[in-house]
């Protein structure tokens, strides 16, 4: 029996993490679950799965819970979120927290040496060489929930690093993959969050729209894998049934492909390194009949460029990346910028940022913040 508590879990990846933990009680045991504001859905998930302590970040949201009388121990605030990360008897933290939000709960369970099942990819884009060190000083794992960085950690599997060539990650092209540059300008909030493929919260969603999901990816597969940016690349495949691949020296590709349901990736990073059965169903190329690649379009696809180069930089360059797409991104959702805008937004903020080293994760929030504040300030200097 494995103790586990999930962040996030009123979001579209912990609802699935308890999916699967639902079909399989028996190896399971919910301890903590921690959520923003969704106070409804947390108090039906403390019924089902009977956790012994909730946290819910938002002060005001955790107040009127506390008001129904719940059979748990209901805790508030970023505390409250770290101290469901920490609880002494849990094995596997489940960081689900969407953004910037995940850094500190999930360094706090890592420091804790809880291993860890990561989806929120913004952690090690902001902290990687600090998180990953910590990791290996704990000797605890961290397993990628990312359902292309599960292909790559699945298809890596038993490999030897020095057989490596390059890994390479797929990416839908979101909602807009069949527009041009030339239409962008024009589109919505509403028509962004259409994704074609997956069912995900609103922010990853206009990311994959920008590709900016891509590019974060690509920062997260460097500090996962250890490769460097030029052996991390990206193709368009918009069928999202092979989820990423790994070349080795021998010009031999290992692919991994499933439906696309992120309860494939949760299962296996809850059960590794053994496999749940009928946790999808299987593949039918009868009906599939076609898988098709593309070529990155790098003028449309701004954002994946944008990070490649924080990347390069290194130091708090892809902390400012994260903090100013976070920004732009609420702001587009707002209708206070252009879809087009985004990009515009990130760059300016990065050109303007002083680089400076990564070694507390106080210099990574410094650089968060100031980031902020710095794209806060640019967009409303476009919208005088």
């Amino acid at each position: 029996m494995k103790n586990i508590s999930v962040l996030g879990s009123t979001g579209s990846i912990g609802r699935a993490t308890l999916e699967v933990v639902r079909c399989f009680p028996d190896r399971f045991n919910v301890v903590g679950l921690a959520a923003k504001d969704n106070i409804g859905l947390l108090e039906s998930q403390v019924h089902a799965f009977k956790p012994e302590v909730i946290a819910v970040s938002d002060e005001a949201a955790g107040r009127e819970l506390k008001k129904k009388n719940l059979p748990v121990e209901i805790l508030t605030g970023d505390k409250g979120l770290e101290e469901i990360a920490t609880i002494t008897h849990v094995d596997m933290v489940v960081s689900a927290i969407v953004g910037s939000a995940a850094l500190m709960p999930t360094y706090a369970a890592i420091r804790a040496g809880k291993d860890i099942a990561l989806a929120s990819k913004e952690t090690l884009v902001m902290a990687g060489s600090i998180i990953m060190a910590e990791a290996s000083r704990k000797g605890i794992s961290v397993i990628p929930v990312d359902s292309e960085h599960s292909a790559i950690f699945q298809c890596l599997n038993g490999r030897k690093g020095h057989e490596v060539q390059k890994i390479i990650l797929t990416a839908s092209g979101g909602a807009f993959l069949r527009k041009d540059l030339s239409e962008l300008e024009k589109v919505t909030p509403e028509e962004a969050l259409k994704h074609p493929n997956w069912l995900m919260g609103k922010k990853i969603t206009i990311d994959s729209a920008t590709l900016m999901n891509k590019g974060l990816e690509v920062i997260e597969a460097h500090w996962l894998f250890g490769l460097p940016a030029e052996k991390i690349s990206v193709v368009l495949h918009p069928q999202s049934i092979v989820h990423s691949m790994v070349e080795f020296i021998d010009g031999s590709i290992l692919a991994q492909l499933s439906v696309p349901d992120m309860k494939g990736p949760i299962s296996y990073a809850l059960s590794y390194p053994d496999r749940f059965g009928d946790v999808l169903p299987p593949l039918d190329f009868s009906k599939i009949r076609m898988l098709t690649f593309e070529e990155t379009d790098w003028k449309k696809y701004r954002c994946l460029g944008l990070s490649y180069n924080a990347l390069n930089t290194g130091g708090t360059m892809p902390s400012v990346l994260n903090a100013a797409n976070e920004v732009a991104v609420e702001a587009f959702l707002n209708k206070r910028i252009l879809f087009t805008e985004i990009p515009d937004v990130v760059l300016n903020t990065m050109s303007q940022h002083k680089i400076s080293d990564c070694k507390t994760i106080g210099d990574v929030i410094e650089a968060s913040n100031w980031a902020r504040k710095k794209s806060e300030d640019l967009i409303n200097e476009r919208r005088d």
